[in-house]
């Protein structure tokens, strides 16, 4: 096993979806047979946006659930939750004396969510970069697999750590976004707008929740046309992105039919998306009922985060315990 640290975390806000899973939870089951791997739930980072607090630990339960019915082994991976290590937050403190004011004010996400949210513009929403750093940091991690939305937060753990290492003494790895090399799948919303969203757009969104016949009902009213009126004519966006989603679930002689028939302008779009609905049931349904088995079962539950608090309080407390020396802050030695 290679002995770079993989670090990556989930908010427990939403519902997992299509675009989670082939954009993340995939790779991470790849990841966990190759690399030490910290994988947690952001609990803290969610209370940014105030969730009802009723409704935590069930998203939290939900949320792990998710990523083990996905393939996730506690057995070879930390899985845990974020405010079950108290290192975080201490190295997210020290850290944020390495951060400034306007470097945080400028980050995309913070822009966009003040411009959203101008009534709940906290400090939460300002420092995330910085408790994120910590997140990545506190594991000495040296890859993490993100999107682009986060690209710009990971660069800035970059400059938290370099920061760190010139003023204190050399102590955490610079850490890169990693997924074995290949291109990011982007999975498109079925309304030809966007991507699937957690929080938005529900309707276009396939979660990994989802009943059988709400799948059917969202891919049935996926958008189409009145199809192709030339042979070999260049395929709309839209419809591109229903043959991606196929690609992704379906057998390759059933998508090399569908894409047979638009060439040859004999396609059915009612036809490709009743198929695209049943095989899209045939490959959510089995992650779906054995995520609500997980979910339930709270015996189970507590004692995969118990395991995964420990594995990453051990690793955690040993960073931070070189941190606070580091700092100077060792009074007692």
């Amino acid at each position: 096993m290679n002995k770079e640290i993989v670090v990556s975390g989930i908010r427990s806000t939403g519902f997992l979806h299509l675009g989670n899973y082939f954009g993340a939870i995939r790779n991470y089951v790849r990841m966990q047979e190759e690399y030490p791997c910290y994988f947690f739930v952001a609990d803290y980072h969610s209370l940014t946006t105030h969730p009802d607090p009723a409704l935590l630990k069930p998203n939290v339960y939900r949320v792990l659930a998710e990523n083990i019915a996905c393939g996730l082994d506690p057995e070879k991976v930390a899985l845990y939750v974020q405010s079950d290590v108290p290192e975080i937050p201490e190295l997210y403190l020290m850290l944020n004396m390495l951060a400034y004011k306007g470097e945080l004010e400028k980050t995309a996400s913070f822009k966009d969510k003040a411009r959203t949210q101008p009534d709940n513009v906290n400090a939460g929403l300002l420092t995330y970069p910085t408790l994120m750093a910590a997140d990545i940091l506190i594991h000495k991690a040296s890859y993490v697999p993100v999107g682009k939305d986060q690209e710009q937060h990971l660069e800035m753990a970059r400059n938290f750590a370099q920061r760190f290492n010139h003023r204190y003494g050399e102590t955490f790895p610079e850490p890169h976004p990693f997924n074995f090399g290949s291109d990011l799948v982007k999975i498109p919303s079925l309304d030809g707008t966007g991507k699937m969203s957690k929080s938005e757009n529900e309707n276009a969104t396939l979660y990994l929740a989802d009943t059988d016949e709400v799948i059917r009902k969202k891919v049935m009213k996926a958008k189409t046309d009145q199809g192709p009126t030339e042979v070999n004519s260049v395929m709309p966006d839209y419809i591109e992105n229903i043959f991606l989603l196929m690609r992704l679930v379906s057998e390759a002689d059933v998508v090399k039919k569908f894409e047979k028939d638009f060439s040859e302008c004999t396609i059915r779009y009612g036809d490709l998306k009743k198929q695209l609905a049943e095989d899209m049931v045939r490959f959510i349904s089995p992650i779906r009922e054995k995520a609500e088995s997980i979910r339930h079962d709270h015996v189970y539950l507590h004692k995969i985060m118990k395991a995964g608090q420990e594995k990453a309080r051990e690793s955690a407390s040993k960073v931070l315990s070189e941190a606070r020396r580091r700092m100077g802050i060792n009074f007692y030695c």
